[in-house]
């Protein structure tokens, strides 16, 4: 149910003892990320013909203002966090695993049909490039400007151009807080 996926969205904002709606509202107003995440979620799982003719609007709407291209048919999990929504460009066929930040001026695509696959407690850093049908494993940090062309293994730290490793996490990824589990 879509209430489910925003809650999940709110919480990765403001931790999971504070997900009501009182936060939900000043989080819609002073944070341009869930208010795009909002939309994106009511757009996509919405049964009511009317209620998801509404979210059209506001989806496009809100993605215009902010410069955000999320298509809705795009398959996000649990607890999307957009860090400073402005600029994104994600392709439809990428997928995208739970407790994952997307920074500033992050494209994912692809030239050639699917795009990437994208795994659990992934961190984005901003103006990230994520070309192809590559797999990024769980618990990744991505720095930022990395361009990242081959698969990333699970529980590291990538950045540079093209993306290399450069390290081997040991611990779950810091930068990834107030997760939502599910």
């Amino acid at each position: 149910m879509w209430i489910d996926y925003v809650k999940s969205d709110l919480c990765r904002y403001v931790g999971r003892e504070n997900v009501n709606m009182s936060s939900f509202f000043k989080n819609y107003v002073k944070n341009s990320g869930f208010k795009f995440s909002f939309w994106l979620r009511v757009k996509r799982f919405s049964k009511s013909r009317i209620v998801r003719g509404i979210a059209t609007i506001q989806h496009y709407r809100v993605g215009r203002k902010y410069m955000i291209d999320i298509p809705a048919s795009t398959e996000i999990g649990y607890g999307l966090f957009i860090g400073h929504g402005k600029c994104i460009v994600i392709n439809p066929t990428t997928k995208i695993g739970n407790n994952v930040n997307l920074s500033q001026f992050t494209t994912i695509g692809s030239n050639h049909g699917q795009a990437a696959t994208i795994g659990d407690n992934v961190y984005i850093g901003p103006s990230v490039c994520i070309v192809e049908d590559i797999k990024i494993n769980s618990n990744v940090k991505i720095g930022a400007g990395a361009v990242v062309i081959k698969d990333v293994p699970e529980n590291t730290t990538v950045a540079g151009v093209p993306a290399k490793v450069l390290k081997v996490n040991s611990e779950p990824n810091s930068y990834v807080i107030k997760r939502w589990t599910v």
